[in-house]
């Protein structure tokens, strides 16, 4: 299945900065020594004020307000009011929304060109729901990554949706592309200014795309001012300056971004290829430890390799690694359905049967779990959710015993 590209960008692969590296799971243990060099921030940013308060990502005009009036009755219940407004984004017979990863639109805007990117389409989707008096909100959800077979990260990215209440335990999942791989319950409801900050770094990553590097600056300055902890945008403004030679600045910003997220090995990895490009061969090393260590406690590194290893056709190689996988993080069915599909080639049948058992029980269990689906909206009852607490749930890992059982 072809991947969409992600509408919350990370430059460095697509910029000719090198390959990336991103962790989902583990911190990474390595003491930078950063200084939190406040005039050198400052001067990185470089305002005082938004630049664009002109731009209202969720503005809506009388003539899409009508349209909601017309389709949405006062006397609807909120999960009415939710499907309809899946119909009036999606329908055919309506606005019928396509994806798009051209540029990065405003609400108004996307009702108009009628595509947009995930984020576009969430900007006109939480104006609408508002309008209409539904809760609604912005929220973050991780990308799987992916890498090739030399190990090195080649899409790096981000997901944005929307989510909001309905009852004390209902709520719902509005989602534009369900078909692309998540990390499961990776998802993190962000507020409007962090949404408008997203906005800004979107149209910094076109502008730099199109080889507008002074454009890019000017909204990637925007990003951060609104955003000054996005470790996304951090990294983005790093690559920018890298680009245009400023290196002390460009230094600044990576390190600054791994300060924002130590979850994150993208920073460390830019770090990695810029002191080997100044040749400071010493720090290039020592980060270059440091990405090896944290791949090796990433799930999705081991799944990526697994994936490379079974399209060899080296099934002892492919079920060592999302054996791997799977121990690091049970929450995921990609890896017991890519565990069978290995056991099944092998003969081995009650395995794969038994795998993808787990697989299924840990998705009826958590409706949290994204999986490929036409369904664009989601109604969720949270005490039917996997937690901790939840009575009576065993998802077996192979090798070993059950795993969040309770009696």
């Amino acid at each position: 299945m072809a991947k969409q590209r992600s509408d919350i960008r990370s430059l460095l692969a697509l910029v000719g900065m090198g390959l990336l590296l991103l962790g989902g799971c583990r911190t990474i243990n390595l003491d930078l020594g950063f200084d939190q060099d406040e005039a050198m921030q400052a001067a990185i940013i470089n305002q005082d004020r938004d630049n664009f308060p002109d731009i209202d990502p969720l503005y809506i005009n009388a003539e899409i307000k009508e349209l909601i009036d017309s389709h949405i009755n006062r006397e609807d219940g909120e999960e009415v009011r939710v499907g309809k407004l899946q119909d009036l984004l999606y329908g055919e017979k309506f606005l019928n929304v396509q994806y798009s990863d051209k540029k990065t639109h405003t609400a108004l805007e996307a009702f108009y060109a009628r595509e947009g990117n995930c984020l576009s389409i969430m900007n006109l989707y939480v104006a609408i729901a508002r309008y209409a008096q539904v809760d609604a909100n912005f929220q973050t959800v991780d990308v799987q990554p992916s890498w090739d077979r030399r190990g090195d990260l080649l899409v790096l990215s981000q997901h944005i949706n929307a989510t909001g209440r309905i009852s004390v335990r209902r709520h719902y999942i509005v989602d534009f592309t369900p078909e692309i791989a998540l990390q499961q319950l990776t998802s993190n409801v962000i507020t409007d200014l962090e949404a408008r900050a997203l906005y800004f770094n979107n149209l910094g990553v076109e502008a730099l795309i199109a080889e507008s590097h002074e454009q890019a600056l000017v909204y990637f300055r925007n990003s951060l001012f609104l955003d000054p902890n996005s470790s996304l945008t951090w990294n983005n403004i790093g690559s920018t300056f890298n680009l245009m030679g400023n290196s002390a600045f460009a230094e600044f910003s990576y390190r600054k971004a791994f300060s924002m997220d130590n979850k994150s090995a993208t920073a460390i990895n830019n770090l990695a290829k810029f002191y080997r490009r100044a040749g400071d061969m010493r720090r290039a090393h020592e980060y270059e430890l440091a990405i090896e260590r944290f791949n090796n406690l990433n799930p999705y590194f081991h799944f990526a390799q697994g994936n490379v290893a079974l399209a060899e056709n080296d099934l002892a190689q492919a079920r060592l690694s999302f054996r791997r996988a799977l121990k690091l993080k049970e929450e995921e069915p990609d890896f017991y359905f890519a565990l069978a599909r290995v056991n099944l080639v092998l003969g081995n049948e009650r395995e794969a049967q038994r795998l993808v058992e787990s697989a299924n029980q840990l998705l009826a269990r958590n409706e949290e779990i994204y999986r490929p689906s036409s369904q664009k909206v989601r109604i969720i009852d949270s005490s039917t959710i996997l937690r901790e607490s939840s009575p009576g749930i065993s998802i077996i890992a192979p090798g070993g015993a059950p795993s969040g059982s309770r009696n």
